[in-house]
């Protein structure tokens, strides 16, 4: 199923997509979606639901997919043409940093940080894991998936590069944290890397590609992870980006005020936002 969470008037609220495509209410069905709800397979628990039963939301506003999401891990340089782009040696082993900004909704507004002129665009796919897991092997880590999501790894590329070398700098601006719009649950996705996926800014094609082309696929990128830190349900892994960013642009080309971005992964869902200027 597809899951969500919907922002009303009265409270953000859950919800799941119907076979048509419709948001349906989930509110007295399920109180919200948490990292408790991943952990205790709730949300299994409710594919019996008989969505057409339940009120249909007109133009849902998205909230994070998850009301508490913990920690988002990023894995770097995790596409050949990626890193050939960037100017960067293909890893050895999966290249792990955080974003430490809270998560946003899938199409709120994305703000460019104060005195930012490199600010950039990443779509990923995003892994929520939804069991706690140690020493996972590459056989079995996909059982500790709960679902899928799109992810916009958005990154401010001076601040990531040239402050000092600490990449969490460039990836935690506020606002930098998009994820959704739709929690999708790991049976519909029973193959993650297989998935298309693009990016577009201001209706121009900017990435093109396929989850199939990664370095590390996302089995073995959680077995890596768990090996050092114990991954717990709520954790987000965002897992990478094809080609096509600003900075691997010749000239390079960066987000400013007033442009657009569509990004999406093959049933996944859409994001859509708008870049607006820093104010105090």
């Amino acid at each position: 199923m597809k899951f969500c969470r919907i922002r009303t008037e009265s409270g953000t609220i859950p919800a799941a997509i119907d076979a048509e495509g419709t948001a349906r209410s989930l509110a007295g069905v399920i109180d919200d979606i948490t990292a408790e709800t991943l952990a205790e397979g709730k949300l299994a628990e409710l594919a019996a639901t008989d969505l057409s039963t339940l009120p249909a939301l007109d133009a849902p506003d998205y909230a994070p997919i998850v009301s508490d999401i913990r920690r988002i891990f990023c894995i770097g340089l995790n596409y050949s043409d990626h890193a050939e782009e960037a100017g960067m040696a293909i890893p050895e082993q999966p290249i792990l940093f955080m974003k430490v900004c809270p998560a946003t909704g899938a199409n709120d507004p994305v703000t460019i940080p104060k005195g930012s002129e490199k600010s950039d665009w990443e779509v990923e796919l995003g892994v929520v894991i939804g069991k706690k897991t140690q020493h996972a092997t590459v056989e079995n880590a996909l059982d500790h998936v709960a679902g899928y999501c799109v992810v916009n790894d958005l990154s401010e590329r001076s601040y990531q590069i040239e402050r000092g070398g600490q990449w969490v700098k460039g990836k935690s601006c506020d606002g930098f944290g998009p994820v959704g719009p739709w929690l999708v649950t790991a049976d519909e996705v029973p193959d993650p890397q297989v998935l298309d996926m693009f990016l577009d800014v201001n209706g121009e094609r900017c990435q093109t590609g396929n989850t199939a082309t990664m370095i590390f696929g996302v089995a073995e990128i959680i077995s890596h992870l768990s090996e050092f830190i114990t991954l717990m349900p709520g954790d987000i892994i965002s897992t990478g980006t094809p080609p096509g960013v600003g900075m691997g642009m010749k000239p390079q080309r960066f987000l400013r005020a007033g442009d657009t971005m569509r990004l999406g992964i093959e049933g996944l869902g859409e994001q859509n936002q708008s870049v607006k200027a820093w104010q105090a």
